[in-house]
C-alpha cells in the first residue's frame, strides 16, 4: 500500500494485518498446486499422534479448491475457537476492572513507587512473567498482562513498544528455554522417550543468561526513549489516552469498595496460577476464570449487572480484532494440510539436515524448527509433527535426544515473536497499535543474539554429550 507524500512521491505503508495473511493463506494455496504432495503414516501414543519415521511417502496430488480456500479462514476460527474466546474474556475482564476504577488504583500507585526508579519496573516485570511461563508453558500470558501495563509504562514515560516488549520478550524467554512446559518440552521429551523435565539444570543456566540479555535490551530501548521520546520506533501516532483513563483520582481518594475490590482482583490471580499449574487450565478454563473474576470484582466495586454487561461488550469490541487473528493465521496451516504437502515440508527439512556436518546438526535443527514454526505455530503440534523425524535424524549421528529437544524448543520458542502466523503475538501488537513493521525494526537484533546463544548452547551441549539428566 502507499501514501501521498508532499513531494508528490508515495511511499509504502504497512498493509493490515488481515491483508497480510490472507495474502499467506494465497501463497499456501498456490503452493499445493506445485509443491508434491506427501504424507508420514501415523500412530498415537498416549493420546498424542505422531509421525512415524522412515514412512513419508508420496500420494495423489490433492490441490486446495475454490470451496477449501474460501472456508480455510472459517475452519482456522473454529480450530481455535477456544483460544479467541479466551482472549475476548481478557478484554471482557480488563474493561470491567477498568471501569470500576481497579485500573487506575493500581497504576496510581505503581506509578508511585516507580516515580523515580522508573526503569526498574522492566525487571520487576519480566523476571517474574519469564519464570512463570517457564513453568506453565502458558505463553498467551502476554495477552493478560499486556493491557494492564500499557497504562502503567506511558504514565512512567516510556512508549507503547516498552510495553510490549517487556511482555513478549520476558513470556518468549520463557517458553522458549522451558523448565517444566508440559505443552511444548513435556510432549518432545515424552516423543523422545526422556524423563519428563529431566536436563532442567542446563535449561537454568541458559534461561537465566538469555533473560538477561532480554533485560538489557529493553532497559536500553526504554532508557532511550524516555530520554528522547522522539528516538521511538512506534511511527503511528496514538494517543495515550487511548490507554490511560486517569481523572486525577489519587489513590488515597479512591472508596473503601474500590480498594476491596482490588484486592480481591490481584487475589484471584493466585487461584488462577494455582489451576494452571495443578491442574493444566488452558483457555477454556482461564476464560471462565476471567468472566468470573472480572464479574466478582466489579459487583465487589459497586457496579450494577447491567453495567458490568456493558463493560463486557465493550471490553470484547476493543479486542475482536485481536482475537479473530488467531483463527486467520490459523488458517495458512490448514491449506497446507488439505493439500497435503505440510509432511512434504517436514521430510524436505529432514534430509536437508541429514546431509550436513555432524557438529552442525544441532544448529541446523535449531534453524529448521524455526523455519517450520511459521507452517505449526502450536509448540505441541509442532513437537507431535517433527520430533519423530528429528529423533531419527539424531540416533544416526552422536547428537543426544536431548539436544534434539533443545533445538526444538530454540526453533519453536524465538519465533514466536516474529512471525505473522503466531496468532497469539499478532493479537499482542492489535492491543498495544504497534504497526508489524515496526516491530521488525525493534526486535531483530534481540533475535539475532538468542539466536547466536542458542548456537552457542547447542554445540556446547554437543561437546559435552548432554544427556537425560
Amino acid at each position: 500500500m502507499t501514501d501521498e507524500k508532499p513531494n508528490g512521491k508515495k511511499k509504502f505503508t504497512m498493509p493490515h494485518i488481515y491483508v497480510i495473511l490472507f495474502t499467506l493463506i494465497t501463497i499456501g494455496v498456490i503452493a499445493t498446486y506445485f509443491v508434491p504432495a506427501g504424507s508420514y503414516e501415523r500412530e498415537t501414543v498416549d493420546g498424542v499422534e505422531m509421525i512415524i519415521p522412515d514412512t513419508y511417502g508420496g500420494v495423489e496430488q490433492t490441490p486446495v479448491g475454490f470451496m477449501e480456500y474460501m472456508t480455510a479462514v472459517p475452519r482456522g476460527v473454529i480450530a481455535t475457537i477456544e483460544i479467541i474466546f479466551g482472549i475476548m474474556a481478557i478484554g471482557a475482564l480488563f474493561k470491567i476492572v477498568e471501569d470500576a476504577g481497579i485500573i487506575r488504583l493500581i497504576i496510581n500507585y505503581l506509578s508511585r513507587t516507580f516515580s523515580n526508579k522508573g526503569l526498574l519496573i522492566i525487571p520487576t516485570v519480566m523476571i517474574p512473567l519469564a519464570i512463570f511461563v517457564s513453568v506453565t508453558g502458558n505463553i498467551e500470558s502476554s495477552l493478560i498482562f499486556l493491557p494492564a501495563l500499557l497504562p502503567l509504562f506511558l504514565k512512567l514515560g516510556f512508549d507503547r513498544m516498552t510495553a510490549a516488549a517487556t511482555t513478549l520478550v520476558a513470556t518468549v524467554t520463557g517458553f522458549a528455554v522451558a523448565l517444566t512446559a508440559p505443552a511444548n518440552l513435556g510432549t518432545a521429551q515424552a516423543i523422545a522417550e526422556l524423563p519428563l523435565y529431566s536436563g532442567m539444570g542446563y535449561r537454568m543456566i541458559i534461561l537465566t543468561v538469555m533473560l538477561i540479555v532480554g533485560i538489557l535490551f529493553v532497559l536500553r530501548y526504554a532508557h532511550k526513549v524516555k530520554k528522547s521520546p522522539e528516538r521511538t520506533l512506534q511511527t503511528n501516532n496514538v494517543p495515550d489516552s487511548e490507554f490511560i483513563t486517569d481523572d486525577g483520582t489519587e489513590q488515597s481518594k479512591a472508596d473503601l469498595r474500590t480498594k476491596i475490590a482490588t484486592a480481591v482482583f490481584v487475589l484471584s490471580f493466585g487461584g488462577m496460577f494455582y489451576g494452571v499449574l495443578a491442574y493444566g487450565w488452558y483457555f477454556t478454563e482461564l476464560a471462565g476464570f476471567y468472566l468470573f473474576a472480572g464479574i466478582i470484582s466489579g459487583l465487589v466495586a459497586g457496579m450494577g449487572p447491567s453495567r458490568i454487561a456493558e463493560s463486557i461488550n465493550d471490553g470484547i469490541r476493543k479486542i475482536l480484532l485481536g482475537s479473530l487473528i488467531v483463527g486467520v493465521a490459523r488458517a495458512i496451516s490448514i491449506v497446507l494440510e488439505d493439500g497435503q504437502i505440510l509432511d512434504t515440508v517436514v521430510y524436505g527439512i529432514s534430509v536437508m539436515i541429514g546431509a550436513i556436518p555432524e557438529n552442525l546438526v544441532p544448529v541446523m535443527m535449531m534453524v529448521a524448527q524455526g523455519l517450520l514454526n511459521f507452517l505449526i505455530p502450536s509448540g505441541s503440534g509442532q513437537a507431535a509433527a517433527t520430533m519423530p523425524i528429528m529423533i531419527g535424524v539424531v540416533d544416526i549421528t552422536e547428537m543426544t535426544r536431548q539436544n534434539a529437544v533443545l533445538a526444538f524448543q530454540f526453533g519453536d520458542g524465538f519465533s514466536n515473536i516474529f512471525y505473522p502466523t503466531s496468532g497469539y503475538f499478532m493479537a499482542a501488537l492489535v492491543i498495544a497499535k504497534i504497526q508489524y513493521t515496526d516491530w521488525l525494526k525493534f526486535i531483530w537484533p534481540f533475535l539475532i543474539m538468542v539466536y547466536g546463544l542458542g548456537a552457542v548452547a547447542l554445540v556446547i551441549a554437543h561437546l559435552i554429550e548432554w544427556g537425560p539428566f
